[in-house]
């Protein structure tokens, strides 16, 4: 473990995003209305706040919500958090859509991408599905498979076109 009285670093090639302590969310979910992670959409929500889905929760159905998020566990359905990150760790396995600002992704994904900024493959990721980004980045080590659409920042493609989002549809694996 590092000391501060020691020379060197001995951090990782791929660090693992910092997950708060004590995990901020707030699940709300019935017949008629999708869960819902973390703060109501409108409201403002201090930057670096982020919701957690540990290793041992299984959440099906639809997110969205105004906070960063980090899935350590196993999502179904679709994951709408247009301004937030979305991290997929190690431990976790997601079968959904994701629209977000960024997407890192250090598990597995099954299902399209939409980030507004950039996705990020880490070196023991997999993703299986197309993308749309302004940027992409995959480790050497990573699995994907699927198109890539690389979108200017503001909505346009490289041709000039308008951006069209990801289907907001359920992805189904059958195991």
């Amino acid at each position: 473990m590092w000391k501060p009285n020691q020379t060197g670093s001995n951090t990782p090639s791929t660090p693992e995003p910092v997950r708060p302590s004590t995990p901020a969310t707030n699940f709300e979910a019935s017949p008629t209305r999708p869960a819902t992670v973390g703060a109501a959409a409108a409201s403002a929500v201090p930057t670096g706040e982020q919701a957690t889905i540990g290793k041992s929760l299984i959440v099906k159905g639809e997110l969205t919500g105004s906070e960063s998020l980090y899935i350590d566990g196993k999502v179904e359905g679709a994951i709408n958090l247009p301004g937030n990150r979305v991290t997929v760790g190690r431990n976790g396995q997601v079968a959904a859509n994701i629209v977000a600002r960024e997407i890192v992704v250090l598990g597995k994904v099954r299902g399209n991408c939409q980030a507004s900024d950039r996705v990020d493959i880490r070196s023991e990721g997999s993703l299986t599905g197309d993308v749309i980004a302004a940027r992409i980045s995959i480790e050497d080590g990573a699995f994907f498979k699927g198109g890539i659409d690389i979108r200017k920042p503001g909505g346009t493609d490289l041709k000039g076109g308008t951006a069209t989002p990801v289907s907001s549809e359920p992805v189904t694996v059958d195991a």
